[in-house]
């Protein structure tokens, strides 16, 4: 049953929140006609039957109402100085508080709708001179029940109309840390798959650009010697397909990063570091790069240091391969210290490309990518002795980014 009245209840509440003139419109009249019912109930209807004066006060503080939303301390005060004169004119009588109910619907406006401490001021103050005045004009003893009813219904108006003031601050607080929390969540979504996504491309550029390079070579050996020399072309096209092994190896368990969590095809094997920076030399000197290595990691490395450290390496070395020109030989020197690890690889070739022109390439700019992220320093440039040749340098912390 309640099922069906529940829509057929919400249509004229709808209607009222969208007229708010006309909803004040009708609590001025449900507020006039309680007055009446008061007025009549708490003496008799035969004993002292409301007069013309109290009704037409009643009618023009109720009618205030009205406007309650649009102008609330005015309203207060209009209700507030007929509730006054009322209590003023009965005197010698027995006044008619009743009235004061239209000052209980404005105090509960202002509470309600203004900053605590100004309600509360109206409050105090309204209280206070309606209290007084009723005490002082009304029924004898000062503390009969009609004038203490009186300050119980003021005040009361005014705690709850605050009451409901820090309901809604509650509630619109809440909402918009809702809300800031779903975009701050958003946000952080967005940049958590930014970073992936630019891992992943350092990852595949870094295999791609190092195979391909070492295979390109042995190709272009393999075809110049085809002829003249079959030994030598069929050991440098060895040299293509394990170069193009490992790459597919590598290539292999770099798109295995994006396999979900507990796939059976997700590789296993750890992530290359400078344990197999010996077979990145070898790979490099068959093809006739000279590479010295200098100094060596003095413990065990974390994960992404040491990740990070044989990634400029290759990059390094491979651009040696690809700018420095024939005959040009390399050095890498691995220096590690208390909380860093130093990685330096130069080269003594005189063409190798500028870093602030990369000529389209993406090497450079991924490696300081990826020792950045690692809270580390990276720098790239010309050799400064001008002995020509390039020189990468770059300082990764041990202890991980703050």
């Amino acid at each position: 049953m309640s099922s069906l009245t529940v829509p057929g209840m919400a249509r004229p509440n709808r209607w009222l929140r969208a007229h708010p003139l006309a909803a004040d419109a009708l609590l001025a009249l449900a507020v006039y006609a309680i007055v009446l019912i008061g007025s009549f109930a708490g003496r008799g209807l035969a004993a002292h039957a409301p007069g013309p004066g109290f009704l037409l006060l009643g009618a023009l503080a109720c009618g205030a109402l009205v406007a309650r939303r649009s102008y609330p301390r005015t309203v207060l005060g209009v209700t507030s100085a007929l509730t006054l004169a009322e209590i003023v004119a009965d005197r010698g009588g027995q006044p008619r508080t009743q009235i004061a109910m239209a000052v209980v619907v404005a105090l509960y406006t202002i509470a309600s709708r203004t900053e605590r401490a100004a309600a509360w001021r109206f409050a105090v103050a309204t209280v206070a001179v309606l209290t007084c005045a009723v005490m002082f004009f009304g029924v004898p003893p000062w503390y009969s029940p009609e004038n203490l009813g009186l300050f119980t219904w003021t005040a009361l108006a005014g705690a709850l109309g605050d009451a409901v003031r820090s309901r809604r601050a509650y509630v619109a607080a809440i909402e918009e840390r809702a809300v800031r929390a779903e975009r701050t969540r958003e946000e952080e979504a967005r940049r958590r798959v930014a970073e992936e996504r630019l891992r992943i491309a350092r990852e595949l550029h870094d295999v791609v650009a190092h195979h391909i390079a070492l295979v390109n070579v042995q190709a272009g050996v393999a075809s110049h010697i085809m002829d003249s020399r079959p030994d030598q072309a069929k050991e440098a096209l060895a040299h293509v397909r394990e170069a193009s092994r490992s790459a597919l190896s590598e290539l292999r368990a770099t798109v295995g990063l994006l396999r979900q969590y507990g796939d059976p095809e997700a590789p296993t094997e750890p992530a290359p570091g400078l344990g197999v920076l010996g077979q990145l030399v070898d790979g490099f000197a068959r093809v006739g790069l000279e590479v010295t290595v200098t100094g060596g990691p003095g413990a065990a490395l974390p994960a992404a240091v040491d990740l990070a450290a044989y990634r400029v390496v290759q990059e390094a070395l491979t651009n040696v391969h690809k700018h420095a020109g024939p005959g040009a030989r390399a050095e890498v020197t691995l220096t590690q210290g208390a909380d860093t690890l130093a990685v330096t690889v130069v080269d003594d070739g005189a063409a190798c490309a500028s870093p602030t022109a990369p000529a389209g390439g993406h090497g450079l700019l991924g490696m300081r990518e990826r020792v950045t992220a690692l809270g580390g320093v990276c720098a790239a440039g010309s050799r400064e002795d001008g002995t020509g040749g390039f020189r990468v340098h770059a300082t990764l912390p041990l202890r991980g980014r703050p």
